[in-house]
Parts: C-alpha cells; structure tokens; sequence
C-alpha cells in the first residue's frame, strides 16, 4: 500500500471494473478511498450493496478521484471522454483498462499533459491469479507506473511491457484464461468418452491443470523439458502427442492468437 492511499475512482464498473474494485478491496484499500460509476441504477445500487463503496456519476469521480480506471468497453470509451475529457484536470492519473486503445487515443482527448498508463489484466484476478500488463503513455513516469503497480499487484502478477506490445498481450493472457478453458472442457468430454463418469473427468483435468502451472511457474524449466519428462519412448503420452500435432493444434493456436491480436487492433481502429 503506498505511504498516501489515493481515491481511486473506477468508471465503468462492469466486469473487468469490478475485478479492480473488489481486488483492491481485499488487498485492504480503504472503501472509503474507493469510488465507482454505473450506466444502469440497479447496477450502481448492486456494487454500492456488495462492497460498500459510493457509487457516483463520471463528473464527480472525476473531481474526487487522483486516479481514474476507466474501465468501459473500448467502443464506449469515445462518448465517456466526450463528458469527462475537459473536466480532466492534467496532473490526475488515467489508466486505462480498455482492451486494443493505445493511450494516444486518450491524449487526443484529454488536457494535454495528462499522464496515462494502459493495463490488461485478466478474469483469475477473482482469486488474486492475475495477470496484468502496464504500458506508459507518453506523460506517464516511474511514479505512475509505480502507482499502478500498486493497484494491481494483489490481484496476481504484474510486467511492465513497451505499448507496442499490448496488443499481443490482449491476444496471449488477456484473453487467455478462454482458451485454457476450452482445453479442459474437451479434455473431460474425452475423459466422458473414455468411460469416466462426467465429475471425476472433471477432478481429474483441473487440478492436473493446476500441478502443470504449478510446476510451469516454481520450477523454472522450459515447457518442452517439461512435456519430455512425461513421455516415454513408444508410451501413451507420444500417441497422444502425434495426434495433437497431426491434427494441427499447435498451428491453430498461433491463428487463434493472431486472431485476437488482430481483432484488438480493430477495435482500436473503430473506436477512433
């Protein structure tokens, strides 16, 4: 927590805007130092109900916040800086968790000066298993970086990446923790193929997924020496390896994530 905890205001407080707000909260910031915004009223009375913290309109987030989140969707973050973006005193922290904006689209829209600093992070911030990337706009310094660092390194692990880079990271852990997801379901309905009943295939994938990122993370091998220790000359893990690879999944991943990258910079393109 750093020496002064600041207001931070999180506008915009969907799902990637409540996973800001509620990690912040566990990691023990202030309610009291927390502000949101809310398009709908059952929205705004839901988040002020299950954490406890005010629920305001942009306008006044923007006078009483040090740092806005903004965390609308990228086609939104126009209209919203259309209201704000001359209320926007230049000295105030922007970060921006809007997926594909470079910061020069918030540069072109606020008061000249204003520091803004871009992050992706992920859904496993629900379980303080982020991981979040920060990227200094052009009036962005170490301070700042620093400050957003603060934010979200409770909610998992944070990198400091060049901007240029961003986009890649939406592609490979923004939107990651989707394509994990879409491999254990297939592999519990082969598992429900094979014979087992439906919950034990289940048991039996997530926490071998969980022991291989485990090991991934804490044992500082390279995947590939990794998969080699599993397979053994003429046993069952290269059968199932050459059928992998026979059916091209690796292949298909690298389009799967030149896809996002692509579409990231689309959304960008539009939004501007």
């Amino acid at each position: 927590m750093p020496a002064r905890v600041h207001t931070v205001a999180v506008i915009g407080a969907g799902k990637i805007g409540e996973l800001v707000l509620s990690g912040l909260l566990r990691s023990g910031w202030p309610a009291d130092r927390l502000l949101a915004t809310a398009r709908r009223s059952a929205r705004a009375e839901e988040l002020a109900s299950r954490y406890g913290v005010r629920v305001v309109d942009n306008l006044v987030a923007v006078d009483e916040a040090d740092v806005l989140a903004v965390a609308v969707k990228p086609q939104d973050a126009g209209a919203l800086l259309e209201e704000i973006g001359p209320k926007v005193p230049a000295d105030k922290l922007v970060i921006s968790l809007c997926a594909g904006l470079p910061t020069a689209f918030f540069n072109r829209r606020l008061p000249e000066g204003t520091p803004v600093v871009r992050v992706m992070t992920n859904t496993p911030a629900l379980v303080d298993e982020a991981m979040t990337a920060i990227s200094a706009g052009a009036h962005a310094t170490g301070e700042h970086l620093a400050l957003a660092e603060e934010m979200f390194k409770p909610l998992g692990a944070t990198v400091r990446v060049p901007e240029s880079q961003q986009d890649a990271v939406t592609a490979l852990s923004g939107s990651g923790p989707a394509y994990f997801y879409l491999l254990v379901e297939a592999m519990i309905d082969a598992g429900i193929l094979l014979g087992l009943p439906r919950q034990v295939a289940h048991e039996l994938i997530v926490q071998t997924a969980i022991g291989s990122a485990v090991m991934l993370r804490d044992s500082g091998e390279h995947p590939v020496k990794l998969r080699e220790a599993v397979t053994s000359p003429a046993g069952t893990t290269i059968s199932a390896v050459r059928e992998l690879e026979k059916h091209g999944v690796r292949a298909a991943l690298l389009a799967a994530l030149e896809a996002a990258r692509d579409r990231a910079r689309e959304l960008a393109s539009q939004a501007d």
